[in-house]
């Protein structure tokens, strides 16, 4: 019965560390695309998030 509790509480840490990890990744890429100095790469993301609906202005 211990180890399954204890199996129980690993997973639950591990689906937040990815978790964590996941949204890190994602709001890496959008807010360093977004900023990014070069203006070929800003336009794509800038049209990637028009297309998305995503809020940039």
């Amino acid at each position: 019965m211990i180890s399954a509790s204890t199996s129980q509480v690993t997973t639950q840490v591990n689906a937040r560390t990815i978790a964590a990890f996941v949204f890190l990744i994602g709001a890496s890429l959008v807010f360093l695309t977004g900023f990014a100095p070069s203006a070929t790469l800003h336009n794509a993301a800038h049209d990637s998030r028009h297309t998305l609906s995503f809020p940039c202005h």
